[in-house]
């Protein structure tokens, strides 16, 4: 009661002062963004106390999610506005938002003071300070700048040794050597400490940007975890990663130890390509637009994506720096290009029967028309061609396929079923509706395992689904992640500047009317898997959609059950005393231990790091190696199409070979491929 009256004794000037805030742009993106929740997200959240605190503390966690900017002090100024956040929205008032703006700013200010003075600080490694090691999640903020400095010096010290027994792994030799290499290595590390604050300090161009998006996303985030704020370059990076066709400047940049941006590949037809300008490898140290110019020293390779990837941006010039150390100015357009990561490509297993095998990267479209062919469509394509190769089965396989379209998700449900409901999907006002196989009949119709994991999400998850639910495929793998909700995209304004929202506006549930939100589609067979308990999957992410169920659709043509007990029961067999699935959950564990749950603590020595890192890499080497040295015994070759075409170049020779050797070491596609073949044997026998 006490903070509601405290509140009101200033709330009549607020309320005043908030006139002359409606024209704040950010004041408009909040006010818009509340409403647009309340009417169309699926399962919107009232305003008050609640979602005050809950987007207090996320909100602060988009700011200083290492919990190493802001001290106690800071965090108990902030926690004034825990219980009032709701009111600001409600009464539109945004003056808020700017202490913390110029908190950052000044934490980063004086933490970047702070690691500079380190350089003339004489680095202590006896053992006199402890390393601690702990879970992530028991970060706690430091007290003051006195603990900030303890914190830089000890992780500085620390990053030295790690990366001087990185750089060499004979202990002896670095004690020999240890002033030297210290003292070259020291001022290196320091800078990039520093560069890594700039980055910070530069993000989305401006602190102001960047704290008032930290609140957008964190009320958005609270609703649940698949909304989020887009700004215009954002929503342009979205929409690309999910379309096959990309008007882009053609190349791949990442950053390098040094801080350097550096292009790492050109998309073969692409602009960067065809002018020839720019190769692999070379520095980029500046963009420009007709407008505006971005230096990118110190600045995320995100930020640089960011900008390449704003519409408005059509031409830029290049400042590049080639291997030979000369500068050059390059000035390229967008032009459009495929997206290589967005293809598909067939090939064929050869061991007892001919199957097929294809790797589904997302559920990509094309969305500049409006009947545009998408990842269906190309499906299609290479299924046509693996049937010219008397294929007996097939091996879809969505691991790490974040989903993507729903509409081509339904298309290629329908590929593979003569007719019927795909799924039902359920709006906020209770009104559901059924996705339909509008196309009578199947492109393929004999035996099929989809092989899944904890990455596997959202459209992938519908597609795996229907195959189980109509008992026309085999689902093998981990439990997928758990996201059956679908979002739009919506503006916040005419003004595109006000930025975009991606919003959850209805929830999707298998014909049988049960849902796999935070849940995750269960395998048929479940294999081992180096990522069990990460806790990756959606059912992890605070404020995630729950689980829940509604009337499914009483009679649909499902085929007869599948012999799933008795191909469990081999796979079983074969993998009990297999050494890779071994490997793999020792591997899992051994990961779990020393970064998941890593509660330890050891004298800051190089002795001490030394042992620590050796011990862990001498683990890993001796458990991976069964798996490193593991090839299947069946052959791997392409169709006779795509054959044709790895001939065109020695690039995508070399791309062909390199993709069929990963396909005939990969132990999951191996296994994938003896269960089709004990389902293709036991079909035989029924």
């Amino acid at each position: 009661m006490l903070k509601h009256l405290t509140f009101a004794a200033s709330a009549l000037f607020c309320v005043l002062t908030s006139l002359a805030q409606t024209n704040d742009p950010f004041c408009n993106q909040v006010q818009t963004m509340k409403n647009m929740v309340l009417q169309h997200h699926y399962q919107p959240k009232v305003i008050n106390d609640s979602l005050s605190t809950h987007v207090f503390d996320l909100f602060l966690e988009n700011l200083d999610d290492d919990h190493r900017l802001f001290t106690e002090e800071d965090i108990k100024t902030f926690e004034l506005d825990r219980y009032e956040i709701d009111n600001y929205i409600q009464l539109n008032l945004c003056f808020f938002i700017e202490k913390y703006a110029t908190a950052l700013t000044r934490r980063i200010k004086s933490s970047k003071k702070i690691i500079s003075a380190l350089e003339d600080e004489i680095f202590d490694y006896s053992g006199r300070d402890t390393l601690r090691f702990k879970p992530e999640s028991t970060f706690k903020n430091l007290k003051d700048d006195d603990a900030i400095q303890k914190y830089w010096s000890k992780r500085v010290r620390y990053n030295i040794l790690y990366t001087l027994i990185e750089n060499d792994s004979i202990l002896e030799q670095i004690k020999t050597d240890f002033k030297r290499l210290e003292a070259n290595l020291k001022p290196k590390l320091i800078q990039k400490e520093i560069c890594k604050l700039e980055e910070l300090q530069n993000r989305l161009g401006s602190i102001d940007n960047f704290v008032k998006e930290a609140f957008l996303n964190a009320y958005l985030h609270y609703h649940d975890p698949n909304s989020t704020f887009f700004n215009t370059s954002e929503k342009e990076m979205f929409e690309s990663s999910l379309s096959n066709d990309q008007y882009s400047f053609g190349m791949i940049t990442s950053k390098n130890e040094e801080g350097d941006i550096v292009v790492v590949h050109l998309t073969p037809g692409g602009a960067a390509f065809i002018d020839g300008s720019i190769e692999e490898n070379d520095v980029i140290k500046s963009i420009s637009s007709t407008t505006e110019t971005l230096e990118t020293y110190c600045v995320s390779n995100q930020d640089v994506l960011a900008f390449l990837s704003n519409q408005n941006h059509k031409t830029i010039t290049f400042r590049i720096k080639k291997q030979n150390g000369t500068l050059s100015d390059v000035e390229l357009t967008k032009s459009i290009s495929k997206t290589e990561d967005n293809s598909v490509t067939g090939y064929v297993i050869e061991q007892k029967s001919k199957v097929g095998y294809i790797n589904i990267p997302s559920f990509y479209s094309d969305f500049e028309t409006l009947n545009g062919r998408g990842l269906a469509s190309d499906v299609a394509k290479e299924l046509y061609k693996l049937q010219k190769e008397n294929i007996e089965g097939l091996i879809l396989d969505l691991r790490f396929n974040g989903g993507g379209s729903m509409k081509e998700a339904a298309e290629l449900s329908g590929m593979f079923i003569n007719r019927g409901p795909l799924a039902i999907s359920r709006y906020n006002n209770g009104e559901t509706s059924i996705t339909k196989d509008l196309n009578r009949g199947a492109l393929f119709t004999k035996p099929m395992v989809i092989l899944v994991n904890n990455y596997s999400a959202s459209a992938s998850e519908f597609f795996a689904a229907t195959m189980q639910d109509y008992n026309r495929a085999i689902i093998v793998g981990a439990s997928t992640h758990g996201k059956a909700s679908a979002q739009v995209i919506l503006p916040l304004g005419t003004d595109e500047r006000l930025g975009f929202v991606k919003l959850t506006v209805e929830k999707f549930y298998r014909v049988t009317g049960k849902s796999h939100q935070s849940q995750g589609v269960i395998p048929d067979i479940l294999l081992s898997n180096l990522y069990d308990n990460f806790k990756t999957q959606e059912r992890f992410e605070p404020f995630a959609l729950q689980n829940d169920a509604i009337d499914g659709v009483r009679k649909f043509p499902k085929l007869s059950q599948l012999p799933l007990e008795e191909l469990r029961r081999r796979s079983m067999a074969r993998l009990m005393d297999d050494t890779t699935f071994k490997s793999v959950e020792a591997l899992n564990a051994l990961i779990i231990k020393n970064y998941f749950e890593l509660d330890s603590e050891y004298l800051l020595t190089l002795e001490n790091v030394y042992h620590e890192m050796t011990a862990y890499r001498h683990q890993w080497e001796i458990i991976n190696q069964p798996i490193i040295d593991h090839v299947s015994d069946f052959a791997v070759i392409n169709s006779s199409f795509t054959n044709e075409l790895s001939t065109y170049s020695d690039e995508q020779n070399a791309l062909n070979k390199s993709l069929l050797q990963d396909i005939k070491e990969d132990i999951y596609i191996e296994e994938a491929h003896a269960i089709l073949l004990d389902a293709l044997e036991l079909y035989v026998m029924d």
